[in-house]
């Protein structure tokens, strides 16, 4: 168990949390929430032992092993990426060394010695301390951590160095995830992922045997983890028993009873007051008047703090552009001998708002600096629309930044006349709050970069807006103010990204890219996509079981009797004879095929009795009362867990079945007619 007790941190003045105590349970998982510098990332440093608290301490139990994973400065290289992640691994591979070491000096003792018998039992001890890190699983686990974060197995033997940035927070995030420690603390993790690992990484983390505080922006991921939220706001942390859906709601509740707490004791101070200023002149009343305000003088006031002011923005009011806005006509992208997409053909309407999905590399940038006309189809045709003015975001823009300028002078460079005078709100809604807009942009770290090139993109009049993952840098205040934005915007929208809560409410149409496939279109929203991908995927693979299974698999003896000839058709003979032939073929047939059969039927009734009980507990868990239930939500995710894998499994007996039954048809002799 790891036990925070009464931290307190302050820098100058200013006290980012103070008497901060809680305690971190086996397997529990616990949300960090607040703005952006309340201190979230703070604490996880002092949990973590990388900075020291002002004051209090941080315990946990001999050999408790914490694993921090930061937002971003990890850079690794002249080693590969197969020997870097091996490398989790090192107190194993240290052990089998000691073992051999000792093996070998076992040659050169007495086996009647002391010394031998000593020597023995180290080596046992240290082969039992091996056998915990399970040393044939290492290779299969490397694999499978690497293949669910992105990389392919021409990945493997790379050096690091090669690797970009958001790739380097992966191989860092898959040598955590393989040493495994009790606690995971993780800052951001799902910022440099695609939408298939970051699904990968969700599955992974809801399974993980250690415990995770986490910090996010990514409102799907902590409702789906969390248990327990730790909020913070100036200077105080407060804890919610729930994940962050929960924590929203009963921090409005809070404020709504400490409001009704508030104006309660305001009326009694009042009517206090009101009693020492009627009789402080009776002598009559002097121990009363003394009394009353004695008490007045011990009464805690209750503080009502302002709220942070509701930032909103709206995007200057785009010039209007012809109905079609950007046409691809049998497109083909190729670099060299790689190609992209082929033979593609795709139509942006006005008015249209797209998400635009996949892995890492499957085109998706290709795909959005073709559509803008930065970059021309190997084959094909590219047709910009009548009077469409385009602004691109990408993550390279802030790379581009004049470092001498400061963060006000580059965004009022790019704004028009009307806007010019917004601008300081604006940065406002983005993080940049009073003396932050006269900073250099040389001095800015690489996510406020990236918000300085989203706020300078914004404040030009555009029609047609593509932005590649918008929201990686802001927090959850920042992302509502650029989601109602686009909500109201009028014209053309393309969003890289894989915030399923920040699109849902935008977007009306996913185009997903896959590698060595034809970009997809969904025509829904990312939840859509996700649940109509999934159902495509689970039906693929079905259909590939039955591809796998048509050859003749014998399931039972009967079986091995499948591949004889067709019985004889007797031809002008008795009509006795021809009913018992036909009666010997049905008999055959009804002893092959009726077990498998009924077994169909049974597994059939099976499975849509758990698909049944999977819809009602996902459900189930979206409730506010499991919501708010650390042991509901845990038991539930459990349940649903294990259910998914029981179907797992009926579906591929179900495959099987139906392979051998359409075998078993083909083979046996038809009836007459």
């Amino acid at each position: 168990m790891l036990s925070i007790q009464n931290l307190r941190v302050e820098y100058g003045a200013r006290v980012l949390f103070n008497d901060l105590s809680f305690t971190v349970q086996p397997r529990e998982r616990i949300a960090f929430a607040g703005h952006n510098g309340a201190g979230k990332s703070t604490l996880m440093k002092c949990v973590a032992g990388i900075i020291q608290p002002s004051s209090g301490k941080v315990t946990a139990p001999k050999g408790y092993r914490v694993g921090y994973l930061p937002q971003e400065g990890i850079h690794v290289k002249n080693i590969t990426l197969w020997d870097e992640t091996e490398s989790a691994f090192a107190e194993a591979v240290e052990i089998k060394k000691k073992i051999d070491e000792l093996g070998d000096s076992l040659d050169h003792l007495d086996p009647r010695s002391s010394p031998f018998s000593e020597c023995l039992e180290e080596i046992g001890n240290l082969e039992l301390q091996l056998e915990a890190f399970d040393p044939s699983r290492m290779k299969p686990k490397i694999q499978s951590v690497l293949l669910g974060l992105g990389f392919s197995e021409s990945d493997f033997g790379r050096d690091c160095g090669h690797f970009s940035g958001g790739w380097q927070m992966r191989i860092a995030m898959a040598k955590l995830f393989l040493q495994a420690p009790e606690v995971l603390l993780l800052d951001e993790p799902t910022n440099h992922l695609d939408i298939d690992s970051q699904a990968w990484v969700e599955n992974y983390l809801i399974n993980y045997q250690g415990a995770i505080l986490l910090i996010s922006h990514d409102r799907s991921l902590l409702d789906t983890l969390c248990t327990r939220t730790i909020a913070f706001h100036k200077g105080r942390a407060e804890e919610y028993a729930g994940n962050y859906s929960y924590y929203e709601r009963e921090s409005v509740a809070r404020k709504e009873n400490l409001l009704r707490q508030y104006e309660s004791q305001r009326k009694e101070i009042a009517k206090t007051q009101e009693f020492i200023d009627r009789f402080r002149a009776s002598a009559n009343k002097a121990t009363l008047v003394q009394s009353r305000i004695k008490q007045l003088a011990k009464v805690e006031r209750i503080v009502i703090e302002a709220e942070d002011p509701v930032m909103n923005f709206k995007f200057p009011k785009p010039p209007s552009s012809g109905h079609s806005v950007a046409l691809l006509e049998k497109s083909t992208k190729r670099y060299g001998d790689h190609t992209v997409f082929e033979n593609f053909d795709f139509e942006v309407v006005k008015g249209e708002k797209f998400a635009i999905v996949g892995p890492n590399g499957a085109g998706k940038s290709t795909f959005c600096r073709m559509i803008t006309g930065q970059e021309d189809p190997t084959s094909g045709t590219f047709t910009l629309g009548m009077r469409v003015s385009v602004s691109y975001f990408s993550q390279n823009h802030a790379d581009e930044l004049d470092p001498t300028k400061t963060v006000l002078e580059t965004v009022e460079e790019t704004a028009t006349r009307d806007a010019a005078p917004h601008c300081r709100n604006l940065l406002g809604c983005f993080l940049f709050r009073g003396d932050d807009v006269f900073k250099k942009i040389g001095v800015l770290s690489g996510g406020e970069r990236s918000r300085v090139a989203l706020v300078r993109m914004l404040v030009q009049p555009a029609n047609f807006l593509i932005l590649d993952e918008p929201t990686n840098h802001l927090d959850m205040q920042s992302q509502d103010v650029l989601q109602r934005a686009l909500v109201d915007y009028p014209g053309t929208v393309l969003i890289v990204s894989h915030n399923r809560n920040f699109l849902d409410p935008l977007v009306s149409k996913t185009l997903e890219f896959r590698p060595g496939a034809k970009p997809t279109l969904y025509p829904g929203n990312i939840s859509y996509y996700l649940e109509k991908s999934a159902a495509d995927r689970k039906l693929e693979e079905k259909n590939k079981a039955l591809y796998k299974t048509s050859t003749p698999v014998p399931a039972a003896p009967q079986l091995a009797k499948l591949h004889q000839p067709a019985a004889p058709v007797i031809q002008g003979g008795n009509r006795k004879d021809q009913r018992k032939l036909e009666a010997d073929i049905r008999n055959q047939r009804n002893k092959v095929l009726k077990p498998l059969q009924e077994e169909l039927e049974s597994v059939e009734a099976k499975i849509a009795e758990m698909e049944q009980a999977q819809a009602a507990l996902t459900q189930h868990l979206s409730s506010e009362e499991v919501a708010s239930d650390p042991q509901q939500f845990r038991e539930t995710t459990n349940a649903i867990d294990k259910l998914g894998k029981s179907l797992e499994l009926s579906f591929s007996r179900w495959g099987e079945l139906t392979a051998q039954i359409e075998t078993a048809e083909a083979s046996l002799p038809k009836l007459l007619d």
